[in-house]
């Protein structure tokens, strides 16, 4: 187990936080493995079903890649596997097919594990098992938990089939910004640990918290690093100490989702309090739009810069992330759904256009961006503190 044995040995000798970035776009892809690879660190790639899924659920939106193709890539890109692959969210009516198709229940758990059979056999390093999506009703923890302990049975199964190591993540699907219940969250953590324990099966590296983070429009709007709280719940620092007393008790790792847009100052203060890793996505996803977007400031483009706000606003894949009563600007919408439409046909004649005005002044579109992204990703890297490499 290469992976798990790297990263659990970074967490114990240095006092950091893991990064696990989205595929946002292909530049994102080879910004995250170029870092991996210069800085000798284990970063990971965390592809939800919507962005990266299997050839036979119709693939996803980031760069036209199937599960296959995508770990083809990335493979290829980066031999020594410095790089681990992960599937993000993985389970029912996590990609858009089931939610369209109003699949029932046995129907989508059966392409849920259609679609993990597909990342175990592509070479995924770790799989996120999440059954907490019901578009039929609101499961209980109990149902919650039955469909786990089934995802977790055949991963297993088949991981062996396939002579894989697998690590494990589990936990619920979006962050809401609120608190768990933490005698809730203890219990859950204990249910899981005894069947893990009574079918011999490796116990998941990564649980999955509410620690207060919540992504919405173009910054983080969660409470994660206040002191104080309203009536009634705990200050949220000191709650998330608690997660992690309670994970570090088990010998589980806390993962926060909905890392983006947060402080300098609240990211050093992950590793400083035990967070053992964090996920970061639309935000690099922005960090691309906005690049592309400058350039065209810069050079004048003022057409193809209108093309492409246009383009991203008549996706409309901008309104899952508006607040309640959002002020939010054309333009800001746009920023938001730019990575939706990067693959596609009319966007990437759109953005040939744009990389050949840019080379008349001798800037490399590609290359400009992957060093903007990267730029971006070190700030986590530092803050972190993961800077000093893995060696």
């Amino acid at each position: 187990m290469k992976h798990q044995e790297h990263l659990s040995e970074l967490l114990r000798n240095r006092r950091c936080t893991l990064l696990n970035i989205g595929p946002m776009s292909q530049n994102c892809v080879d910004a995250v493995i170029e870092l991996a690879r210069e800085l000798r660190l284990p970063l990971g790639l965390i592809a939800s079903r919507r962005q990266i899924e299997a050839a036979a659920h119709g693939g996803g939106y980031v760069n036209n890649w199937t599960t296959e193709t995508f770990a083809e890539y990335v493979r290829a890109k980066d031999p020594e596997r410095t790089v681990f692959l992960a599937r993000d969210h993985g389970g029912p009516w996590q990609n858009y097919a089931e939610v369209k198709g109003k699949m029932n229940l046995a129907q989508a758990m059966e392409s849920a594990k259609s679609s993990f059979e597909t990342d175990i056999r592509a070479g995924f390093d770790m799989l996120h098992l999440d059954p907490s999506i019901d578009i039929h009703k609101t499961p209980t923890q109990t149902e919650i938990l039955e469909r786990l302990f089934e995802l977790y049975e055949f991963c297993h199964a088949k991981a062996r089939e396939n002579n894989a190591d697998l690590m494990y993540e589990f936990g619920t699907d979006e962050q809401s910004g609120d608190q768990q219940d933490l005698a809730e969250f203890e219990d859950l953590i204990q249910k899981l640990l005894a069947f893990c324990e009574k079918n011999n099966y490796p116990k998941p590296f990564f649980v999955v918290v509410q620690t207060g983070t919540k992504v919405k429009e173009l910054r983080n709007v969660g409470n994660i690093g206040a002191n104080d709280a309203p009536k009634g719940l705990i200050p949220p620092k000191v709650y998330v100490r608690k997660l992690v007393e309670i994970c570090n008790r088990y010998g589980l790792h806390l993962k926060e989702h909905n890392a983006d847009y947060l402080s300098d100052d609240i990211l050093a203060w992950h590793p400083r309090v035990g967070i053992h890793a964090i996920n970061v996505a639309p935000e690099f996803g922005v960090c691309e739009t906005r690049h592309i977007l400058d350039l065209c400031d810069q050079f004048d483009l003022r057409k193809e810069k209108e093309r492409f706000l246009e383009m991203a606003y008549n996706s409309k894949k901008w309104d899952k992330w508006l607040i309640p009563d959002s002020t939010a600007t054309d333009d800001e919408k746009a920023a938001m759904a730019g990575h939706y439409v990067f693959a596609l046909p009319e966007f990437l004649e759109l953005k040939q256009a744009i990389a050949a005005q840019c080379m008349k002044r001798r800037v490399d579109l590609d290359f400009s961006i992957r060093q903007g992204l990267k730029f971006s990703i070190m700030r986590y890297i530092y803050h972190l503190n993961l800077h000093h490499g893995y060696h």
